[in-house]
């Protein structure tokens, strides 16, 4: 006798976002929903500062064993009964896209960001599978790699240890992962630190600059020096991908104000944290800038 798909009778999920999800599961493809903001849910009290041993931080590979949406692109399964179960429900009631682990999926995504990085691509890099984006493109290539965030202005490669919006099957013949692309990845590793370089920001954020935040200062002042302590943390590498995620998380939280909030003071010094211990300026602003647009689109 058919069981009953616990899908299709699951109360209150968002029906085309997790039939989505179930297909590509069934395909091989990890998924896992996103909130508003293109943003992972939140990890679970269980995994909240930490208090699991650390996955929050995403510093180690595989697969996620919270029941619930936890620990962002690790809790990526192509477990049916897993998308489906209680925990997850309550997570699809509230998702607005669904994403994928491109690394469970055997992929990596090269994440253009606007036209520009759409035409280097185009003369640069061998043809694959393309999916249109809001502002660009994602180009999908079969093979795995390390992830990098900022690697070009506006280049994002996503792979293991990270997610990827779903947004159709695209179009275009995948080719395997070229040598051109796992290049991208380990230009910021072989950046040796300088020590005493420092570039100072020339306005510090403060109140006067961020008539619009509806947050107090010590509230951003604490976000950005736990942000800033990673950053400088970063002494052998990754102290770009670092400075990015940092930024982004700071855009993140000034989502819902009316604004200006003064991002770029916040962003300042974050690029001053990564100069310090090695990142090329240009490099550091590029990063920082990506990682301020990231959730909102705007740098204000």
């Amino acid at each position: 006798m058919t069981q009953p798909n616990p899908i299709r009778r699951a109360p209150g999920h968002k029906p085309r976002l997790l039939d989505t999800a179930i297909s590509l599961a069934a395909n091989g493809i990890p998924p896992l929903p996103l909130r508003a903001g293109k943003l992972p849910f939140g990890n679970c009290p269980d995994c909240t500062g930490n208090a699991c041993g650390g996955r929050p931080n995403m510093k180690s590979a595989g697969p996620c064993r919270c029941p619930g949406v936890c620990h962002a692109w690790a809790a990526a399964t192509t477990d049916p009964h897993t998308l489906a179960s209680t925990p997850w429900v309550a997570a699809w009631r509230q998702a607005a896209a669904v994403a994928y682990h491109p690394g469970g999926a055997g992929l990596t995504v090269l994440d253009l960001d606007n036209t520009a990085a759409v035409q280097w691509a185009r003369a640069t890099l061998p043809a694959t599978r393309t999916v249109p984006t809001t502002r660009g493109e994602h180009w999908i290539y079969q093979g795995v790699m390390r992830s990098a965030n900022a690697v070009r202005p506006g280049v994002d490669v996503k792979s293991h240890m990270a997610y990827a919006r779903w947004l159709g099957h695209g179009t275009g013949r995948m080719t395997a992962l070229p040598q051109a692309v796992r290049a991208l990845a380990v230009k910021e590793d072989t950046t040796p630190a300088r020590a005493g370089v420092v570039s100072s920001p020339s306005a510090p954020w403060d109140r006067s600059i961020a008539t619009g935040c509806r947050h107090t200062e010590r509230f951003v002042r604490t976000g950005l020096e736990r942000g800033l302590t990673l950053v400088r943390a970063r002494t052998e590498s990754g102290a770009g991908s670092q400075a990015f995620g940092a930024a982004r998380f700071l855009a993140a939280q000034h989502t819902a104000c009316p604004g200006p909030c003064a991002l770029e003071a916040l962003g300042e010094e974050i690029v001053a944290a990564a100069v310090s211990v090695g990142v090329p300026e240009p490099y550091a602003r590029r990063a920082v800038t990506n990682g301020l647009q990231a959730p909102s689109g705007r740098v204000a």
